[in-house]
């Protein structure tokens, strides 16, 4: 029996188009992995409850009137749907899979601003802005696409339709759904302003320095990159009639992201002289969006192509974005759904095969296949007349949206909030991690002008103003049996190399000593490092700090000991520091001096 015969299984209807809205819906856990694992630690929580929450204001605004004017009859030539009460007056007939399906699609498009806009938008305008993009943004250009509005039969329209193609190409969305969540977070990104420390800007406004903030979290970010790649398979081939052409959608939505990460470390290791794992996950990213449209258009040549230009595209735009237009972008959004979003719209009209299921050859390959390059050349137009317009409707939109808050309700959090990190601010979240301990910020705030205006001013004297204590000094007379007998040698090294340090220590008599871990760094400041085309500033490098306190040891041949052991020529071996003692005390005998060693060595 052939599987195709089998009934309701494919054709956007059936039962892989169920299967397929449950794959979608799993991607939200990607975007959260990703977007919590690109940004810091004092974030993950309220990063998040975005993320859950985008979703369950979307379904509430997608199902009030939303799916409405996505899904509803054409009113106005095409431009949206006319809303009906059907989803709650006719609960056995309405169209449920086609409401569930998109609403799925809506809720995408509302995530992906989060990443843009992480570590400093306030929730309540998050909440504002995700509910008016599931409301009025996303249903109406969604309408046009997939709705039976004026852009989807276009080609009809015009006279011109051929095989299954009736108008623009978009079948899961690199328009309709990530070109417009990109504009929405690239217009966002750039009305809310960057991260406090971000860039240092002199007094003319000129930056002057970029700051690289690290990923907190580089696994969880790749676990996201791996679930949103696994759910991508039903993002994209949810709509396909045979089982035949969802295989083929599976080949193209593996080869395009496989190939984009493949270009990308290349280049940043070429570019960097290391690959750079957050680019490369971006590329992976990166080819799934730009294959996302013309997934069944498009051949294999044609998803290799696709991928090779996305990864350069993604790797550039995040570099052009960042450093020269100073728009901060933690999770490069932007650049994956934005740029790629436009590239692969475009791309599916370039590189579309009547070979494939759309049945219908874009310029390149009317010229390869001998047929109507003029027609190959409408299929671009339609293409290129669609993105435009999607992209004015999102971005003016959007724009005004935000505008709105941040002169009504404000958009931005306070400078003491976003510091602190918004789980505390905004959840009263004291960490997501409450196991672990804190990371150290390596970010020196106060470079950065918003910071400055927090700066305490006044006429308090400081002596008023930073309570003082005096004490004793230890070398008082009255303290006449002080030896001066001691030394204290502090040897601060790589934490490899503490084993071999012990050893040493203890083959010339040392058989006490105090180990502690550290961080610190040198004047210089260690190999240069790149994260995400970033310089990454001197930051507090994990050491291990060894003290030990002598009496008839010679310093010196610690201090010999110690640099034989340590020494491989390399910067960052360490440094050894020799302190005078003016007092050793026994807590439990009450020995001092000479005597309150002797448990510890036989010197």
């Amino acid at each position: 029996m052939n599987i195709n015969d089998i009934s309701g299984v494919f054709g956007g209807t059936g039962l892989w188009a169920i299967i397929g809205c449950a794959l979608i819906f799993f991607m939200q856990a990607g975007f959260a992995m990703v977007e919590t694992g690109f940004t810091r630690a004092k974030n993950a929580g309220n990063i998040m409850m975005k993320n859950l929450m985008d979703f369950c204001i979307g379904t509430v605004t997608f199902t009030l009137l939303g799916g409405g004017l996505l899904l509803g009859e054409d009113a106005l030539g095409g431009f949206l749907g006319l809303p009906t009460m059907g989803v709650f007056t006719d609960f056995s007939n309405f169209d449920w899979l086609s409401f569930i399906f998109n609403l799925l699609f809506c809720a995408t498009a509302s995530t992906i601003v989060s990443g843009a806009v992480a570590e400093r938008t306030k929730f309540s305008a998050y909440c504002i802005y995700s509910a008016i993009i599931s409301l009025i943004i996303y249903p109406i250009e969604a309408h046009w696409v997939w709705g039976g509005g004026w852009l989807s039969q276009l080609a009809i329209t015009w006279g011109i339709n051929e095989g299954n193609w009736i108008g623009f190409i978009d079948i899961s969305g690199s328009a309709a759904i990530h070109s417009v969540g990109g504009v929405c977070a690239l217009i966002g990104a750039w009305m809310i302003g960057a991260r406090t420390g971000k860039y240092i800007r002199d007094d003319a406004g000129k930056v002057t320095k970029i700051n690289a903030f690290q990923a907190h979290s580089i696994p969880l970010g790749a676990l996201g990159v791996f679930i949103l790649w696994f759910g991508w398979y039903g993002f994209n081939s949810a709509p396909a009639s045979t089982i035949e052409e969802v295989a083929q959608i599976f080949a193209t939505t593996t080869i395009a992201p496989a190939v984009a990460t493949c270009s990308c470390l290349l280049l940043t290791w070429i570019k960097n002289g290391k690959p750079d794992v957050s680019m490369c996950l971006n590329a992976s990213l990166a080819g799934l969006v730009a294959i996302t449209a013309g997934c069944h258009a498009v051949d294999a040549i044609g998803a290799a192509i696709i991928g090779v230009i996305s990864g350069i595209l993604v790797y550039a735009s995040v570099i052009i974005i960042d450093t020269k237009l100073h728009i901060d972008d933690p999770a490069g959004a932007i650049s994956v759904h934005f740029v790629n979003g436009v590239f692969g719209t475009i791309a599916a009209g370039l590189f579309a095969t009547s070979k494939s299921f759309l049945g219908i050859d874009g310029p390149i390959y009317a010229l390869i296949h001998g047929t109507s390059f003029g027609h190959g050349m409408a299929v671009l137009g339609i293409q290129l007349i669609g993105i435009v317009s999607i992209v004015l409707w999102a971005g003016v939109l959007i724009f005004i949206t935000f505008f709105i808050l941040k002169k009504t309700v404000g958009i931005r959090c306070s400078v003491e909030d976003e510091i602190k990190g918004m789980d505390i601010s905004e959840h009263g979240l004291l960490s997501a991690y409450a196991d672990f301990v804190p990371a150290v910020d390596p970010i020196d705030y106060s470079l950065d002008k918003n910071y400055k205006a927090l700066i305490v001013s006044g006429d308090t004297p400081l002596p008023e103003a930073v309570p003082v204590s005096v004490v004793e000094d230890v070398t008082d007379s009255k303290s006449p049996e002080v030896t001066t007998g001691f030394s204290k040698v502090s040897i601060i090294c790589k934490e490899r190399m503490l084993e071999a340090l012990k050893e040493s220590l203890m083959a010339i008599g040392i058989t006490g000593m105090t180990v502690t871990h550290v961080m610190g760094c040198g004047v210089e400041k260690g190999q240069p490092e790149y994260y995400r085309g970033v310089k990454v500033e001197a930051t507090l490098l994990p050491k291990v700090q060894v003290d030990v306190v002598v009496a008839k040891v010679p310093v010196r041949q610690v201090i010999d000991v110690a640099k034989k052991t340590l020494y491989t020529g390399h910067i960052g071996d360490g440094k050894i520091f020799v302190y005078n003692v003016i007092n050793a005390v026994k807590v439990r005998t009450g020995e001092e001096g000479y005597q309150a060693l002797q448990d510890l060595q036989e010197s």
